[in-house]
């Protein structure tokens, strides 16, 4: 309760020493007072402990804070260097400026401080991919197994361009039948905005992106709008980041599409052109995988459809199967899919890396698997050693789970195709291994 207030020209508050004389007031007034003191020390104290709870922390708090920031200081530097360490939140590139596009969002992207950087560190790890030595004699072996009249690659402009006009012709009709105007057309507007997002993403090195881009997977005339940005114009890093935003917010279907008619034709586009992949195409097939089934079915089966992938290109798409986790499902039917396909070097790769993630497989894919090394008994041409390894990964691996018939019919196919330094070997392993139609059998050598 605030303390009343003396009205004015009451004169001094007569004290209690007020009939002392002069000099024994001064020395009252000059002691200590015990009692008032104290009760400022205790509001005071009070105040103290208010501020420390809204703004301060005490010593042994502050000691730990430090303590964890001098931690997390020694492992940006022992992960990035002393450099990347003392700043780490600086976002641009050794490729230029953050280019930042109209209506960006304030949110800042989790991503890497430099994807460059992070290049170097996956590179010098062993995590990436993109550098790849092919032996001529290899290449040359699986160019023999190639499609040697390949079908016309369709780029996304051609689809577009060809869907649009079907849709166009069918709705106008259906709407001069109805109404008798003609169906409009997109605003321009609209053109003139992602007329500019085109030019963000043909430049685009690092930072965020406009949001005209970022709500295009959810407008039904995506393509169309996608079409308009120009994908064969992007630089590599915003390929990366346009599929981050397409894996995450398509549905199966529709992030396959994009997957087949703009990642995919991006990738060998770049392979072909600087014999490797940049790191950024490299991360963006990564997450690509976050929808595996659309991953397979809109990049490896078509790639292997082809009939022209090449073996630098089976490496360094093979690799991301290597590391990266794949549900069984979606792998066991890719498997079965490219047993069935037409032969090329490009599917021992795939089979063995598959083969190798030692997945428990059912038996009909092992029988499919089986059949699709069997169906060589009567090729006359020299089969390259990628075909041999993959027979020997798959007898590895479940040379348990094959039935007596099927290592009987293995064993005749190496008297066709045999390798002098691959196919004893696979003979061993059926030789001392049981089968899975006989139980409680012993490994027993067979001749």
């Amino acid at each position: 309760m605030p303390k009343a207030r003396r009205p004015r020209g009451s004169g001094p508050d007569p004290g209690p020493g007020a009939m002392l004389p002069l000099a024994e007031q001064i020395l009252q007034e000059g002691a200590p007072r015990s009692a008032v003191r104290g009760k400022r020390r205790g509001r005071q104290a009070e105040e103290e402990e208010e501020d420390g709870e809204e703004g301060y922390v005490d010593a042994r708090l502050s000691r730990r804070i430090l303590e964890q920031a001098r931690r997390q200081q020694e492992e940006l530097e022992a992960e990035h260097g002393p450099g990347e360490a003392a700043a780490p939140k600086q976002r641009s590139t050794a490729l230029g400026p953050a280019v930042r596009g109209p209506g960006s969002d304030s949110e800042e992207d989790e991503e890497w401080p430099s994807l460059e950087k992070a290049a170097l560190v996956a590179g010098r790890s062993g995590e990436y991919g993109g550098e790849v030595a092919v032996d001529p004699e290899d290449e040359a072996a699986m160019e023999m197994f190639m499609n040697k009249n390949p079908p016309l690659r369709r780029t996304l402009a051609d689809i577009i361009m060809e869907k649009i006009t079907e849709k166009q012709t069918e709705v106008e009709t259906a709407l001069s039948e109805v109404s008798g105007r003609p169906m409009p057309q997109l605003d321009p507007r609209v053109l003139d905005v992602y007329k500019g997002v085109r030019e963000v993403l043909s430049k685009y090195r690092s930072g965020k992106l406009p949001k005209a881009f970022k709500i295009i997977p959810a407008l039904s005339n995506w393509e169309q709008i996608l079409y308009i940005t120009e994908p064969e114009a992007w630089t590599a890093a915003a390929m990366y980041q346009a599929t981050r935003i397409f894996s995450s917010n398509l549905k199966e279907k529709m992030a396959q599409r994009f997957y087949n008619l703009v990642l995919l034709p991006r990738v060998r586009d770049d392979i072909a052109e600087y014999k490797r992949l940049n790191f950024h195409l490299y991360m963006a097939l990564k997450k690509a995988l976050f929808k595996p089934a659309a991953w397979f079915k809109g990049i490896l089966l078509p790639l292997c459809e082809s009939g022209t992938c090449t073996l630098r290109e089976a490496i360094i798409i093979g690799s991301i199967l290597t590391k990266c986790s794949i549900p069984v499902l979606h792998s066991s039917a890719a498997m079965l899919k490219i047993a069935e396909m037409p032969y090329s070097g490009a599917n021992s790769i795939f089979l063995r890396l598959l083969i190798d993630k030692r997945y428990a497989l059912p038996f009909r894919l092992l029988d499919a698997l089986v059949f699709h090394f069997l169906a060589f008994r009567g090729d006359p041409r020299q089969l390259p050693v990628l075909w041999h390894q993959s027979l020997l990964a798959l007898a590895q691996r479940y040379k348990e789970d094959l039935s007596s018939e099927q290592k009987e019919a293995l064993l005749e196919l190496l008297k066709f195709h045999s390798h002098p330094q691959i196919s004893p070997e696979i003979r061993r392993e059926l030789h001392n291994s049981k089968t899975r139609d006989v139980e409680g059998q012993e490994p027993v050598a067979m001749e």
